[in-house]
């Protein structure tokens, strides 16, 4: 797998094998110009066989940085990679310019970057196609990619010129909900519109196809258009489209132009042309099964049903819309359920989170839980911090604790706190408090029992914590809470004290800021993992050959060798157990990791790419990692179309039938989430606030594992419901890990659009 990267010759780009690693001395792009600020003309030369051409306009402005000019001057709705544009302003757009009937159009014939509000366009001589995008936002939460020699994450107090990055995405992300604010809508709220087709004057359509082997063939040329202004009101389908002379009976609907081979998911698609072939695409958990609204409404479960049917592990994942309603059936929950009234009366809550969009999450609750004290534990800073305080300004009930950060770090964990009259429930989840993350993302959930409260002058005797459990939940959970340092907090100290949480079954592993040295280095991250599984995991001669599998969303600079960190203090807590003496083998650590097909083919297409911010600056400096990777893939749980922003970590035996123990937490795989030695190991540095529960057989008897959803419903016995499919699948011939800055032109999306970030950004 091929792609480009920058090079010290001036205006040169150089081609790099991202698998291996090995630098060519081809210079693909010859010249390089400035057009006007910030703009660049680049030239490749290249032979083609076909005089048709396919023109893709794509916004060369970062989807992912912020642009504070731009979105002041952008009125409509749209965004990102919404396709709108003028005709106006046909300069400030991406063309790339190459012949059709390619197999693999990987050479560009001209490319032209200039700063454009106008995402990506598809223009045609014979016949116009708009295509509103959908207006959601989608942006990493996790780790950025810093270079320094730490390998920390850049914080949201410091911003990047080369490369995207966590915080600027997270400004972008502000900004962007502001704009929304103003218009009174929210940028996750609608699907992408109807396709709709002209005729053009010699009364045919143009005729795209999709080969399998061959990706898109056009015998005429597609067109992109649209303007900022009419972004938001699209001209009626029916005033546009002509009637195809093939009709049925009572459907005026234009017959489809792909056929059978049509692979378009997008419901307004579904909905604008008619299909009288069986599509090959269309399967029962396909594109066919995608519903208007979102799928868990129907069921009559209430949400302690819900809970109550996935015990003892009470993991879930989220309920994801446009999947097969059946896979939403069961142990899936949506924060709506969480925060129902059939969970309890509610009287006070806390929320922990890295992106925070405070209309919609207050939303989220009951009506009559919207004026109940609400405290709010981020880590803004500085402009950011001006704007969320400003946001939650007209909620007199919240209150808002800022987290205290190192320099690079984030406050990434999310978790919750519901006070209830008759007890208290913790929630620790994978998702931030923004619409997109629990709309068509994998993400995980666990709710704990009710913890009810303790009687009236219960108190701790020396060091035992009175209503504590076996695994220290309790201890551990105050201890993470006394690490913010502020009074805020105080008061969900003391709630704490008074509940009785002996049911918890799981161990809190978590991070916190700072460099823990003496008996605190072993109370965080990394090491607090390894503490537990020495302690309390399996015995180490059972589990010879179980391999480590860790699957994430955001990876950060880790080290030149896989020696460095990952193979060796990250791994070696990884490997931990009872009687273990030695570090575990490198070949029985497996990664998962979405490959550039998985994004292309999931159901928010290549804007879900936008919440896996893995970047080219970093991986071509740790092409180790990359022989350790596995591809996303959950058929059992029906989310292989669901983008991953999940994050786990488990030891399953070699047949997968069983784990020796199993974690769902905030942290990515980076240094700054799990921490790194310094001072030959007499010290853990951490940069960043995460939070994760740890399941071991222990206190479960057993953890045996299932990746189908309907058998773990069926089973008299307890089986752990996994969220990918084991055994892993290798990435097929051709894909390579997903990076946010790369472009991708060979083949659009599920939505019908190409990845196109800036050059400025390889």
């Amino acid at each position: 797998m091929e792609t480009v990267k920058k090079t010290s010759n001036k205006g040169g780009y150089d081609v790099i094998d991202i698998c291996s690693g090995k630098e060519k001395t081809t210079n693909v792009f010859e010249k390089m110009k400035k057009k006007a600020v910030s703009a660049e003309v680049i030239n490749v030369k290249t032979s083609l066989n076909n005089s048709d051409e396919k023109i893709l306009k794509c916004n060369p402005v970062s989807p992912f940085k912020s642009n504070t000019s731009l979105l002041k001057k952008q009125r409509s709705k749209t965004h990102e990679m919404s396709d709108s544009g003028s005709e106006s302003d046909n300069s400030n757009e991406l063309k790339l310019k190459h012949k059709t009937n390619v197999k693999s159009p990987n050479v560009i014939d001209k490319l032209t970057l200039s700063p454009s509000k106008h995402p990506l366009h598809l223009t045609s001589k014979s016949h116009s196609v708009k295509i509103k995008h959908s207006e959601r936002h989608d942006i990493s939460d996790s780790d950025s990619d810093d270079d320094s020699d730490d390998g920390s994450e850049r914080n949201s107090r410091h911003t990047r010129k080369a490369e995207l990055s966590t915080d600027s995405s997270q400004k972008y992300s502000t900004l962007l909900h502001d704009k929304m604010k103003s218009k009174g809508t929210s940028p996750r709220l609608e699907k992408p519109s109807a396709l709709v087709m002209r005729k053009s004057d010699d009364g045919e359509g143009s005729k795209l196809k999709r080969k399998p082997d061959h990706g898109l063939t056009t015998e005429k040329t597609v067109i992109l258009t649209g303007s900022a202004e009419d972004s938001g009101s699209f001209e009626d389908a029916t005033s546009l489209t002509s009637k195809s002379e093939e009709t049925c009976a009572g459907d005026s609907r234009p017959l489809c132009k792909y056929g059978s081979e049509c692979f378009r998911k997008s419901q307004s698609h579904l909905n604008e042309f008619r299909h009288t072939a069986k599509r090959k695409s269309d399967t029962a958990d396909g594109p066919a099964a995608v519903k208007k609204a979102r799928l868990g409404n129907g069921t009559k479960k209430s949400a302690c049903e819900i809970v109550d049917e996935n015990q003892p592990f009470s993991f879930y994942l989220t309920k994801v819309t446009g999947i097969d309603h059946k896979y939403n059936e069961f142990a899936a929950i949506n924060i709506k359920d969480i925060l129902s009234p059939s969970m309890g009366k509610l009287k006070e809550s806390c929320q922990f989170s890295f992106m925070i969009d405070i209309n919609w999450l207050m939303n989220q609750y009951s009506k009559e839980f919207r004026n109940l004290p609400l405290l709010i534990v981020h880590g803004k800073q500085r402009a950011e911090l001006a704007t969320f305080l400003s946001e939650a300004s007209p909620y007199p009930n919240i209150t808002c604790c800022q987290a205290k950060l190192e320099m690079y770090g984030t406050h990434h964990s999310k978790m919750m706190f519901l006070l209830y009259d008759n007890g208290m429930r913790v929630v620790i989840h994978t998702a931030n408090l923004v619409e997109g993350d629990w709309y068509q993302k994998t993400q995980g959930v666990w709710v704990s029992p009710l913890f009810p409260k303790l009687a009236p002058g219960a108190t701790n005797s020396g060091a035992n914590i009175v209503g504590d459990s076996p695994t220290h939940f309790k201890e551990d959970l105050l201890e993470y809470l006394e690490s913010y340092r502020s009074p805020k907090m105080k008061v969900w100290e003391k709630h704490i004290h008074s509940h009785d949480m002996s049911s918890a079954k799981v161990y809190i592993i978590g991070s916190v800021p700072g460099r823990h040295t003496s008996v605190k280095k072993n109370s965080f991250g990394h090491l607090k993992l390894r503490k537990v599984l020495q302690e309390n995991g399996p015995d180490a001669a059972t589990l010879k050959n179980w391999p480590v599998i860790g699957q994430f969303s955001s990876i950060g600079s880790l080290g030149s060798t896989k020696d460095t960190w990952l193979c060796k203090e990250w791994l070696q807590s990884l490997s931990a157990a009872r009687g273990l003496s030695g570090p575990t083998p490198e070949n029985n650590l497996l990664l998962v990791f979405p490959s550039v097909n998985n994004v292309r083919s999931s159901l928010e297409g290549y804007m879900a790419g936008g919440s896996i911010p893995y970047h080219f600056k970093t991986a071509k400096k740790q092409l180790y990692l990359h022989q350790f990777f596995r591809q996303w893939k959950s058929e059992g749980r029906g989310r292989s179309c669901a983008s991953p922003h999940i994050k786990t970590y488990i030891r399953p035996s070699p047949d997968f039938t069983e784990a020796a123990w199993f974690l769902v937490t905030s942290a990515n795989l980076s240094k700054a989430a799990w921490g790194a030695f310094e001072k030959n190991c007499s010290q853990l540095m951490i940069r960043s606030y995460e939070i994760g529960v740890l399941f071991l057989p222990k206190y479960f008897g057993t953890l045996k594992l299932t990746t189908d959803a309907e058998a773990a419903a069926s089973s008299s016995k307890p089986l752990f419901p996994l969220p990918y499919d084991l055994p892993l699948t290798r990435y097929n011939k051709g894909d390579r890990p997903w990076m946010v800055d790369i472009p991708c032109v060979d083949l659009p999306d599920t939505h019908g659009i190409m990845w196109c970030p800036p050059v400025d950004d390889l």
